[in-house]
């Protein structure tokens, strides 16, 4: 390869060109954006409809029928998942991997829109969000105020949330907590039922004059009149005066029969910090800036607003995800410093202080240059980005480590500096760039897989493959040129260089020897202990995602159903209070009716109804060992508050996930659906390991039906449509139009009963009802009342009906165990006819993740075969190569099971990033025979010369890759540490392994592809 001879020859170009790859890097590295976890988009979308006070099977058949049968008509669809509860349907639907998110969103919006109008009138809220891991509140601010009234507070939220979203890189500004205001018209029934006025006919009345119906326009001669009607309600007074009934000069007015009035909705959602009245204002980052630069000017906003809010009002931060995020980064700059200083001590330690110096000048060079890469590929700073700058770290120095010690060598054996550098870096080159290219396809499965996994990940590989090719460029062109002005400096020998020569030369070659004396003995040794470690990994353990070390946690609580508003706010507060007390807690959001604004990637805010609440709690400690007991402590202390069912949530890495278990039964009959699934839950209560166990069909909710005797109805000519509508306005009221103030605001006109601040049983024996013939009838006359136990909510998965029992996992135990401890007992029940279960949570996602990577390993292992077959023209030398890969087994499961981590995700990750480096010592070793051969030495002979001139450089290789990696696998990070135990241990086994297995495998197989009799 003459790269390197052109490369010093031109050596003013080599420089220009690495100044401005380098200029590059150092301007992304302050421009480019930065977030705590990856900005990215897929395909799926989430549809929201809420209608107040329909039961669960109404809503089934009058919402999510009509919305799912439009939905299943798209293409490319992955799953369709819908939660039915009382009032509220919430449909995510997903794709396939490679659809465009904006397409697919678009024709979810055109299927809904095509059967709006077949949905109920009832519906007051439909909502379709594009799901998006990037659409997280970066920061959660609460206005707190006992004394200050909602609509003060409102005002300065407002006021705030426009200033917030001036702010460069601010996407939106949600406010939350806030009760809807309306126009109530509060009917006094007796009073009503008296003049014999119904209230079908309050509503008519009022319905008419709000309306506002264009006039049209009219000719007058040559001009042209736009005609304006009555037009709609201008003021309170209008209404008050609006004509109910009016006959002989005398007329009953609005305000003769009802008070009129501005207040606000009844208590769906109402929030607190640390028990105090809040209101929730949350930012959400524009995709693609630079969360520090956005919260400059979110802050300069802040402080410029804070003067105008009032001393009873404070204004808090609940959360600032730039802290966290300032946290990482500069936790993995500190691992990528500290691996970078122990790679450089290395170095010097071998090779010397100058030719340390060309070897460790290749990490900023190659990190700066990738970062310009990865910037310009679209992918920003983030965890996953760093971590690929860590894992690179060991292994960016390889070749420059290879290329400097072959310079070295030479220059020691006579050579010119530019002849030693032109000779020595041309001899490894090949290798060098066939190693770092087996490596790159290593991380192939990792930048292909078509999942959400996949997704989540593929910064990393990015990052890596840029850096190794960064590296490879440094290494064929930089180093060499470098290396040329050494001088006699690098004729030196260090003292530990000496040593380990000296080790090469006596017990390495001893050892060597006796193994190629003896080959089946070392094959077989060598089988027996790749056997052997395969036999700890039931012992290891399987895992998908670890917890995230986060410091915040959530306390989810269901009431009964059919609790009160005010019932789940006093659970609520007392759960709230009972947190407060432990010293890590910093601050208790509470939410009531609803979950807390989204604060993290992979948690969608579902529920919404009056016997649900939320706390967002706020510590101040991430670690694990920290948070985990508080969790433990607050289940134990929250389980007695009688009737509420409260899980503690960790936050958890990696694609969204409901539950580390999930059991889905699936079936036609809702009936047998919930006794099996009743059945499930006790069972899944009974196995170790279970915790916070939820299922959604095992909660009875008790209805009130009004049985209408249709027969008596229509002999007193009162239509069914008549009473429904009645009895809805009396209860929750009806929407009658809207008012518009004069700040231009709109409200709903909604007519209501006044009898009660709440909807009360009571309220039945006051109604009535108008027949065809302008009487009055008692609806309890017509209908009686009766108790009927119905189920509360369910699911639906793929059309069919579904209940999901799902569990969280304690400490101590993995999710894959426990899974297959629940199934082992699923085996063993007894379904009814119709109905089968489904394991969904992290095994399922484990499958389709790891699923996913096998398949393409399989085809990262054969690119990598085929790059050694064009290398060494040979299909007998991969194979010697490849003896490599196994060993890498044995030292990751080993230091897995040592460590005491599972094999989870990133531990596969590391796994898979082994392939590719452990065959780089196997690739120069068998490379170098190759060249000994041709140079006229016997097998034998080329094989030892090979093994101890490359015993060096590949010692050197591997402890500069583990020292690399040592910070960060240090660290404790649930999430990186086991992938970095997997890399060091198995690099380190494979190493000796290779130093000693390949050799005597070359002996046997290594023909020369050439010439067979050299």
């Amino acid at each position: 390869m003459q790269l390197p001879a052109l490369a010093i020859r031109n050596h003013q170009f080599t420089i220009v060109l690495f100044l401005l790859l380098v200029t590059l890097g150092i301007v992304s590295f302050f421009t480019m954006p930065r977030s705590e976890d990856p900005q990215f988009d897929f395909s799926a979308a989430v549809i929201k409809v809420v209608s107040p006070g329909t039961i669960p099977m109404d809503m089934e058949k009058l919402v999510v029928d009509p919305i799912e049968e439009a939905l299943n008509e798209l293409e490319d669809i992955k799953n369709i998942k819908t939660n039915v509860e009382d009032g509220l349907v919430v449909t995510r639907i997903e794709f396939l991997y490679g659809t465009d998110p904006d397409d697919k969103y678009d024709e979810v919006v055109a299927s809904i829109a095509r059967i709006r109008s077949d949905l109920p009138s009832s519906i007051v809220a439909l909502k379709i969000d594009k799901i998006s891991p990037a659409d997280v509140s970066i920061l959660q601010l609460a206005l707190v105020s006992e004394r200050a009234s909602y609509s003060e507070l409102k005002r300065h939220a407002e006021a705030l949330e426009q200033r917030l979203e001036r702010a460069s890189g601010v996407k939106r500004v949600d406010v939350e907590a806030l009760p809807e205001l309306e126009v109530q018209i509060k009917v006094d029934q007796r009073q009503v039922n008296a003049l014999g006025i119904s209230l079908d006919e309050v509503f008519s009345a009022v319905q008419g004059a709000a309306q506002n119906l264009p006039g049209g326009h009219a000719n007058g001669g040559d001009r042209r009149f736009t005609v304006r009607t009555s037009g709609d309600y201008q003021s309170l007074q209008q209404i008050e005066d609006t004509v109910i009934r009016g006959s002989q000069g005398k007329f009953i007015y609005l305000r003769d029969i009802a008070t009129i009035s501005q207040g606000e909705t009844l208590p769906t959602y109402r929030a607190k910090l640390n028990g105090e009245k809040a209101v929730f204002v949350s930012v959400v980052q524009r995709k693609g800036s630079q969360i520090f630069n956005v919260m400059e000017g979110i802050n300069a906003q802040i402080e410029e607003y804070k003067p105008r809010i009032p001393s009873e009002i404070k204004l808090f931060t609940v959360m600032d995800q730039s802290i966290s995020v300032e946290r990482q980064i500069s936790s993995f700059f500190n691992s990528l410093n500290q691996g970078l200083i122990l790679v450089a001590i290395l170095s010097i330690i071998v090779l010397g202080f100058k030719p340390s110096l060309v070897v460790v000048s290749a990490v900023p060079l190659s990190i700066f240059i990738a970062i310009g890469w990865v910037d310009l590929a679209g992918f920003g700073l983030q965890q996953m980005s760093i971590v690929g700058l860590v894992i690179a770290l060991g292994l960016l120095v390889d070749n420059a480590i290879v290329v400097v010690e072959n310079v070295s060598r030479h220059l020691r054996d006579g050579d010119t500096p530019r002849e030693a550098a032109v000779k020595g870096s041309s001899q490894v080159a090949w290798a060098v760039a066939s190693g770092t290219l087996t490596t790159v396809l290593s991380f192939l499965p990792m930048l292909i897989m078509q999942n959400g996994s996949g997704t989540f990940m593929r910064a990393m590989p990015v990052t890596v493959v840029v850096t190794l090719f960064a590296s490879l460029l440094i290494a064929l062109t930089l180093t060499p040129l470098l290396a040329s002005k050494l001088g006699n400096s690098a004729k030196k020998t260090t003292r530990a260089q000496k040593k380990l020569e000296s080790i090469a030369d006596t017990r390495y070659s001893s050892i060597l020897l006796w193994a190629l004396d003896r080959p089946a003995k070392v094959i077989g040794i060598s089988v027996m202990m790749l056997v052997g470690s395969l036999a700890l990994f039931p012992f290891i353990g399987v895992s998908l995602f670890p917890k995230a070390e986060k410091p915040m946690i959530l306390v989810n609580i269901d009431m009964p159903e059919g609790s009160t508003f005010a019932r789940t706010q006093e659970v609520a507060d007392e759960v709230s209070k009972r947190v407060r007390q432990h010293e890590l807690v910093n601050d208790v959001s509470q939410n009531v009716g609803r979950g807390n604004p989204r604060i993290y990637y992979n948690i969608m805010p579902t529920r919404q109804t009056v016997n649900f609440a939320q706390l967002f709690v706020t510590l101040n400690d991430y670690q694990l060992s920290a948070v985990e007991p508080l969790v433990d402590t607050i289940r134990s202390q929250v389980g007695d508050i009688a009737g509420a069912k409260i899980t503690v949530k960790e936050f958890m890495q990696g694609p969204p996930l409901v539950a580390p278990i999930s059991i889905r039964i699936v079936g036609e009959e809702l009936a047998d659906i919930q006794r099996v699934a009743m059945d499930v839950e006790k069972l899944v209560a009974n196995t170790q390991g279970t915790v916070g166990i939820d299922n959604p069909v095992g909660n009875f909710k008790i209805d009130l039906k009004v049985d209408i005797n249709r027969d008596k109805a229509a002999m007193l000519g009162v239509p069914l449509q008549q009473i429904d509508r009645t009895v809805r306005t009396a209860l929750v009221g009806t929407n009658m139009g809207s008012f518009r103030d004069d700040q231009g605001e709109e409200f709903p006109l909604v007519l209501r009963l006044s009898q009660y601040e709440n909807p009360q049983i009571e309220t039945f024996e006051d109604i009535k009802v108008r027949s065809n013939s302008n009487q009055l009838v008692p609806l309890l006359q017509i209908a009686e009342l009766n108790l009927e136990t119905s189920i509360a909510r369910f699911q639906h998965y793929d059309l069919e009906r579904m209940a999901r029992i799902t569990s969280d996992v304690l400490p101590g135990f993995t999710a894959e165990k426990v899974t297959n401890a629940i199934v082992e007992k699923l085996n063993g029940y007894d379904f009814p006819e119709g109905v089968h279960y489904a394991i969904g949570g992290e095994q399922e996602n484990r499958k389709e993740a790891f699923g996913g990577m096998a398949k393409t390993v399989l085809l990262a292992v054969f690119g990598i075969f085929a790059v050694l077959v064009l290398q060494f023209r040979s299909f007998v030398q991969p194979l010697i190569v490849f003896a490599a890969i196994p060993f890498a087994l044995v030292g990751a499961f080993i230091a897995l099971f040592i460590s005491g981590y599972t094999f989870s995700f990133t531990a596969f990750i590391g796994l898979t990033s082994l392939v590719g480096i452990v065959v780089n010592n196997s690739i120069i070793l068998v490379d170098y025979a190759n060249q000994m051969r041709r140079d006229g030495l016997e097998k034998m002979e080329a094989i030892m010369a090979a093994a101890k001139t490359r015993f060096v450089p590949i010692i050197l290789t591997t402890l500069t890759t583990v020292g690399g990696l040592l910070p960060l696998t240090l660290s404790g990070s649930s999430m990186w540490s086991p992938m970095g135990w997997a890399i060091i241990g198995g690099l380190l086994v494979s190493t000796l392994l290779t130093l000693i297995v390949v050799p005597v495998l070359y002996k046997l197989l290594g023909k020369m592809p050439e010439d067979i009799e050299v």
